[in-house]
């Protein structure tokens, strides 16, 4: 994996980027410097396989990944047209083997997603020196791997790649200055500990600095890989810490791990941050990039013997399937809704109270809003304020949307309703949380016996225990002590204890 054949993009090529680019920042689009590279389709599927970064820690999930996308691509399954990478500059990946017409879509849709990356507030403090990061974090569990041996470190990559989806987003928004401010904090407290200056902080302050203290006079040593910090956190000072979503967090600092193994938890957890927005904003950025790709080549970029091809590829990327959402066709028919509502003064306590279906129908106001509008909702929200506020009951009939059932009986999948409030309330529910339970952990000395205590937010979906019993294995592999699970099971509340060895139920 160490030639990507890849090559920057020159010739008639970087003359239709510059023009694409002009295209977008005309528009009002605004976003980092865009290097567009060449490749065949091999490289993309290595590139996609390893989330769009060509030096990552090696993981047999990136190699499946790559047989994935392999054979979707040999037995006509699939087909990767682009790819870009959220960083500064924008990275973005063109298949060597797509038609002229299909490289100018792509190049449209790229700037759509690098305007999108640069102004989303979701993805305002993503850290966008990541492929260097990344790569830097590839060599340091090589590193690792080396010292302690392969099997033992993916065997701990694994566990802990088991939590990438116990995540909490409040995390996204905790700046660099804030995170400088509470340094600052700390240094301060610990100068007046020195001087022996007595104050009114908070004892989990002065607790967290002597305990930080503690460890670094603990590991001090040439075998400081090997020690373990178990004592290194007061299990006090860990609950004071509680609750918390952020679950890789906590192990990452209150686990009895070895120092590496933090490490590699740290890594891991950074990199989920790092991929977090991009989850949380699928339908919207999709949405975004599909119309301004459409908007670009209707207005500007499309030539006349181009039009049929580029219809016959919009429409192909458009078309909705039974067995999932497609965010490109949901999110730029949201965008237009919105757009063409601002345009007409289609909102607002006027229009929902008016009672005359004909006027309703026909109401303009002619306030040209649309544009900003879109602009500041591409801004301001992710996929679940996105749907909760804009999926009106009037798009989802324009659109025809209804969901699908399995019909056991027939054996075939049916429609199950056409109920706007119940098409709305499942979709919200799928992009809740991406769909995975709400995990917090609430108490890391249950029962007063150095147990962890998690609590699953019941949103009326009872776990699934076989996924649940894996994670909770994961997890004590970690903690070394048992694991507890609170939830609701048949409306019941149920604690699920593991000890490693065998799951024990008792009703609350």
């Amino acid at each position: 994996m160490t030639d990507f054949r890849t090559r920057s993009i020159d010739g008639a090529l970087q003359k239709l980027k510059e023009e694409i680019e002009g295209y977008a920042l005309s528009a009002g689009l605004d976003f980092y410097p865009v290097l567009f590279e060449v490749s065949d389709y091999d490289t993309v599927n290595i590139l996609a396989a390893q989330g769009g970064f060509p030096s990552r820690y090696p993981h047999w999930r990136f190699g499946m990944e790559y047989d994935q996308l392999s054979k979707g691509y040999a037995y006509g399954l699939q087909k990767i047209y682009e790819m870009v990478v959220n960083t500064n500059p924008c990275y973005a990946y063109l298949l060597n083997a797509n038609h002229w017409v299909d490289q100018k879509i792509v190049m449209a849709h790229v700037f759509g997603h690098a305007d999108f990356f640069k102004n989303n507030l979701w993805f305002h403090n993503t850290d966008r020196k990541m492929m260097d990061v990344m790569a830097n974090h590839g060599t340091k569990i090589r590193r690792y791997m080396n010292r302690y041996g392969q099997d033992r470190v993916e065997a701990h990559i694994d566990r802990v790649l088991s939590l990438e989806n116990l995540l909490s987003m409040d995390v996204l928004f905790e700046t660099a200055e804030l995170q400088r401010r509470r340094t600052d904090i700390e240094k301060q407290a610990r100068e007046e500990k020195e001087k022996g200056q007595e104050d009114d902080r908070s004892h989990a302050l002065k607790s967290f600095m002597r305990s930080k203290e503690r460890y670094k006079e603990k590991h001090e040593g040439p075998n400081k890989d090997e020690q373990h910090v178990d004592d290194a956190r007061p299990m006090a000072e860990a609950s004071r810490k509680l609750p918390s979503k952020d679950i890789m967090a906590f192990l990452m600092d209150y686990a009895p791990l070895q120092e590496w193994e933090s490490d590699v938890v740290g890594i891991l957890r950074d990199e989920a941050y790092y991929f977090l927005p991009q989850r949380m904003t699928k339908i919207m950025n999709e949405g975004w990039a599909s119309y301004w790709h459409s908007t670009i080549m209707c207005t500007k970029a499309l030539a006349p013997s181009e039009i049929v091809d580029f219809a016959d590829h919009h429409a192909g990327v458009m078309a909705m399937s039974r067995q999932q959402l497609n965010p490109y066709k949901v999110g730029i028919e949201l965008f237009r809704d919105i757009e063409y509502r601002w345009n007409t003064g289609k909102f607002g306590k006027d229009y929902l109270e008016c009672s005359d279906m004909h006027e309703k129908t026909h109401w303009n106001k002619n306030l040209g809003q649309g544009r900003e509008k879109i602009f500041q909702v591409r801004r301001t929200h992710n996929d679940i304020t996105f749907i909760d506020e804009f999926f009106t009951q009037e798009f989802c009939e324009r659109q025809q949307l209804f969901t699908y059932k399995y019909n056991p009986r027939t054996g075939r999948n049916e429609i199950e309703t056409r109920d706007f409030q119940l098409i709305k309330s499942k979709l919200l529910t799928s992009l809740t949380n991406f769909g995975q339970p709400l995990i917090e952990i609430t108490d890391a000395n249950f029962e007063n016996r150095g147990e962890l205590l998690l609590h699953h937010v019941h949103q009326g979906v009872d776990l699934d225990m076989g996924f649940a019993t894996e994670t909770m294995r994961n997890i004590f592999l970690l903690w070394k002590r048992p694991i507890n699970l609170l939830t609701k099971v048949d409306d019941t509340e149920t604690l699920f204890s593991f000890d490693g060895k065998e799951m024990r139920t008792k009703a609350k």
